[in-house]
């Protein structure tokens, strides 16, 4: 097994697990349940754990497919930049939520201020991370490319 395998089964827990957390943050919040808002921030803190080993083994496969026909640098570019931002933008949530879980413990009142904000983050790192898994998928799968396809025969 190499590093672009690892790859392969490793980048969807970041995506999945930013969403997850965030509907569970998300529900806690709009619940005004403490113990969910809870567990929604320790998924939004494992979600940024689980997108170490993503962004540690990129380098990796992108070296692996970099010569492989039809795959270009541009693609591979586009998606680790992709990448290293949805990456930050998840640590970041990641980040906030730890500190609003402290906040929460000691029952102070900018906590659901930097739970909001926590929010907020995990559903942008979502979509920042979802694109990025779209373009990495575009390095090797040409059917989603665009320009792909056949016109309709309609």
């Amino acid at each position: 097994m190499n590093q672009a395998h690892i790859h392969l089964i490793v980048n969807h827990l970041p995506i999945m697990g930013s969403l997850f957390a965030a509907v569970l943050l998300a529900a806690g919040v709009l619940q005004k349940n403490l113990s969910l808002t809870r567990a929604g921030l320790v998924a939004v803190l494992t979600a940024g754990l689980l997108c170490l080993p993503a962004q540690l083994t990129g380098e990796g496969a992108a070296a692996i497919v970099q010569d492989m026909p039809r795959v270009s640098g541009a693609l591979i570019q586009n998606h680790a930049e992709a990448a290293e931002l949805g990456f930050w933008a998840l640590e970041g949530a990641a980040a906030l939520a730890l500190f609003s879980l402290l906040l929460l413990k000691n029952t102070s009142p900018k906590a659901r201020l930097l739970t909001l904000l926590t929010l907020a983050l995990a559903f942008i790192s979502f979509g920042l991370l979802a694109r990025a898994g779209s373009l990495g998928g575009q390095i090797r799968h040409t059917e989603i490319r665009d320009g792909f396809g056949t016109p309709d025969e309609l």
